[in-house]
């Protein structure tokens, strides 16, 4: 999240920035969809996509930034993708309830940029936005990451109120352990790894999949 909002307000073409995020998030939907049914009855589905939650991330932030400069065009825009959402949440609901596929409302969620039906879901598309309008004043990403971070425990303590929930199967709000490397961040570009990641990703989550389900 942190590395996308810096990168989203460093590149040239957002728009292209945005194409490409959602084509890989396309192409994660698929290798999710294929894992999910080519073995019988898995273990666990993978609900892994990252591409699309960061997405929505950037497609929110340059929203808000266009209502900033223009309100009436801003606020067209907003509600055009509201349509959307109420469209793209409807068409999930219904395939999920249509076809015996395992993970199909994840993939419909990933190609319709659902903002409920994405990993992470809304409160994480929420966190990026949060991170991106507060990245540069450094006490203002330590109050706000902080009491995301705090809110998130408070909500799995109330889902499971147990320490060992917390600590063996809750435990999201261990991301507070990233705030201080965010903090060390000197806002400057790094080594042009960009591609790397993006295939990175999608390969060591097929890998631990398949691992967690037949060794596990």
């Amino acid at each position: 999240m942190f590395c996308m909002a810096w990168g989203f307000f460093y590149t040239h073409d957002r728009k292209k920035y945005l194409i490409r995020m959602y084509l890989f998030g396309f192409g994660m939907a698929f290798i999710d969809i294929i894992c999910n049914n080519i073995i019988t009855d898995p273990i666990a589905l993978i609900s892994n996509n990252i591409f699309v939650t960061l997405f929505l991330v950037g497609v929110i932030i340059w929203l808000i930034e266009i209502a900033k400069t223009d309100k009436k065009k801003g606020f067209l825009y907003i509600i055009l993708f509201l349509a959307c959402q109420v469209l793209s949440s409807i068409l999930c609901i219904v395939a999920a309830h249509t076809f015996p596929i395992n993970g199909i409302y994840g993939f419909v969620g990933a190609i319709t940029a659902n903002l409920i039906f994405n990993e992470g879901s809304f409160i994480f598309v929420f966190l990026g936005v949060l991170i991106y309008f507060n990245r540069i004043n450094r006490q203002n990403l330590i109050l706000a990451y902080g009491l995301f971070t705090l809110g998130f425990m408070a909500l799995e303590w109330s889902m499971s109120p147990q320490l060992t929930a917390l600590l063996f199967s809750n435990y999201q709000w261990m991301m507070i352990a990233a705030l201080p490397l965010m903090l060390v961040y000197n806002g400057q570009k790094g080594k042009g790894f960009k591609y790397f990641f993006y295939f990175f990703y999608p390969i060591h989550i097929v890998i631990l999949f398949f691992i967690g389900n037949y060794f596990f």
